[in-house]
């Protein structure tokens, strides 16, 4: 199971840019690579949501996010990013970087999060 850490949150004023990182220090790169992966958020008193995903070659956005987030991926550094801009305070939550192998996807894990904060 990958270990998963996260950072870049923070706080941040309305229309401002953060980029959070996802790393996956213990893992070999191989494993990275036959991960897909995801960032998800979960705000105060609400569901986790997706926010970016990347399978296949396809990267998806959550239709809040369209436009303004950019989610990358850098195989050799065992990374991912998700690049944010424009944030508004609607993007207040905390951020979660997710992996699931593409060939069993009970091996699947979560980082602990980083808080992004948009407030004036």
């Amino acid at each position: 199971q990958m270990y998963l850490v996260e950072s870049g949150g923070g706080l941040v004023q309305p229309g401002g840019s953060l980029r959070l990182t996802c790393a996956a220090p213990r893992s070999i790169t191989s494993v990275f690579n036959s991960h897909d992966m995801a960032w998800y958020r979960q705000a105060p008193g609400a569901q986790r949501e997706m926010v970016a995903r990347m399978s296949n070659g396809r990267t998806d956005y959550a239709d809040s996010v369209k436009g303004r987030f950019t989610f990358s991926r850098d195989n050799s550094r065992k990374r991912v990013y998700l690049q944010m801009n424009n944030l508004k305070p609607e993007d207040t939550a905390v951020y979660y970087c997710y992996a699931v192998n593409r060939f069993n996807s009970d091996l699947n894990a979560w980082g602990q999060g980083t808080q992004v904060t948009v407030s004036a």
